[in-house]
């Protein structure tokens, strides 16, 4: 999913006014007309986050959607770092044989 505040250079708590100040700004910035670096794909993604973000309904949903890959996205975060700190530090099949011979040894010793 892409982030389209970023992609339009806003915070998520930008009023409508900012949005569409910065889409302005933006699209002229990479219009292909005005600016002969500019891309199809730099102006699809602009007016794309432009449409969702302007829009009051269609930018709750996406704030929805973004919360919960941001919910979701921690969840997995802390999943692995749990699953990091139990692992057990593995060990090589000769440090097992060794492991096991003096183990071996002290319990010859002890006999």
């Amino acid at each position: 999913m892409q982030d389209y505040y970023t992609i339009l250079e806003v915070s998520s708590t930008a009023t409508a006014t900012e949005i569409k100040k910065s889409y302005r700004r933006l699209a002229r910035l990479h219009h292909p007309d005005l600016n002969q670096n500019g891309r199809d794909i730099q102006i699809k993604r602009l007016n794309e986050a432009y449409e969702v973000l302007r829009d009051p309904k269609k930018r709750a949903v996406y704030d929805a959607q973004r919360r919960e890959l941001q919910k979701q996205a921690e969840a997995l975060a802390a999943f692995k770092r749990q699953q990091q700190v139990k692992r057990e530090p593995e060990m090589t099949w000769v440090e097992g044989i060794i492991g096991f011979v003096r183990e071996l040894k002290k319990g010859m010793r002890d006999e």
